[in-house]
Order: structure tokens, then C-alpha cells, then sequence
């Protein structure tokens, strides 16, 4: 399809090493004079679903900040835009739980809100694992790994128990391919 937005400006209103927020003066594909907020970011979203041989699989818990309360989510980071997603994936997989994968499939690849951001996000099955020690970073000291079967994860996205889009996209994708659920 044709690209009908015409941008005629755009300025920068904050920016730091994560996230730049921009401003677009547009002309709509309806011909109208408006504005549009963009937020880049300067990562890729890169979330892990590890399940191992007993069909367990890990979450991890923080409080979100933004949110203002605890959150349940598959493990998940960000990915500096220069290296390639699988070896940020590995990366993200050791860091939060100290699990390495000797097998990795690409679940999908998605964009988190794409009417006003451009972040572009990819989720991986990992299998075959080994355990070891976590390293965490220093915004993750209240993080908690939390290993239960897999089932007992897909039933908290059910639920509404967990609601991270791209813990609950990543659960479902890989319930869907395991034939956990129905298609």
C-alpha cells in the first residue's frame, strides 16, 4: 500500500539512551494539518519462553514502575538494534535466570503499540536447558524466578493473572505450537 502521511517537521521533546519522544507536523491521508507523536526506541523488545524436558517453563516478577504494581512475565529485555536479536536473546535467558538454551526457535516477531511507537519485538521458545546463576542488572534487584509448569503459566494468561503483552503473546504462540491449546 501507498504511504498517504506527508510529514512536513518533526522535533525531538525528550530523549535519553532508551527512548526518544519526537513530534510530527503532518498532512493525514485524509489531507488534514495535525500532529503525531512518535516514540523510538533505541532497543529491540526480546522476550524468551524457556520450557525444559518436564514441560516446565520460568517467569519472572518485578514491580513495574510504570505500572505501579507487580507484573508476572516471561523473561525479557531489551536488545541494542546493532546485534542480532538471538544473541540478545541468550543474553536476556542468563541475566534474569541463569538458564542457557541449547535449542531456539523464533516464536515472533511483533510491534508492541505501533500506533505511536516504532519498537519492534521478538520472542523465542528456548529449550534444552542448562541451569546456572543469574546477573541481574541493577534495576532487577527485587526480580524473583518462579519455575511452575507450563500449564499452570498459560492458565495465568487466561486468567488475567498475567498481562505483559509479550509475556501473553509468547505463552499463547507457544502454547498454540506445543498443542497445549487449540488453534
Amino acid at each position: 500500500m501507498e504511504n498517504k502521511w506527508v510529514t512536513l517537521g518533526q522535533q525531538t521533546i525528550y530523549d535519553n539512551k532508551w527512548i526518544r519522544l519526537e513530534e510530527h507536523q503532518v498532512i493525514n491521508p485524509g489531507g488534514g494539518k495535525g500532529i503525531y507523536g512518535k516514540v523510538h526506541f533505541k532497543n529491540k523488545a526480546i522476550g524468551i519462553v524457556p520450557i525444559d524436558a518436564e514441560g516446565n517453563t520460568w517467569l519472572v516478577g518485578q514491580f513495574r514502575y510504570t505500572l505501579n504494581e507487580w507484573s508476572w512475565e516471561i523473561p525479557e529485555g531489551g536488545g541494542p538494534l546493532h546485534i542480532d536479536v538471538l544473541t540478545s536473546a541468550k543474553r536476556e535467558l542468563k541475566e534474569e535466570t541463569g538458564i542457557e538454551a541449547n535449542s531456539w526457535q523464533l516464536l515472533m516477531r511483533f510491534h508492541t503499540s505501533n500506533s505511536v511507537t516504532d519498537e519492534e519485538g521478538f520472542i523465542f521458545l528456548a529449550t534444552d536447558l542448562q541451569f546456572g546463576d543469574n546477573q541481574l542488572e541493577e534495576s532487577e534487584a527485587d526480580l524473583q524466578v518462579k519455575k511452575l509448569p507450563f500449564a499452570e503459566a498459560l492458565k495465568m494468561v487466561m486468567e488475567g493473572k498475567i498481562t505483559d503483552s509479550m509475556s501473553v503473546a509468547g505463552i499463547l504462540k507457544a502454547a498454540i505450537l506445543l498443542n497445549k491449546i487449540e488453534s
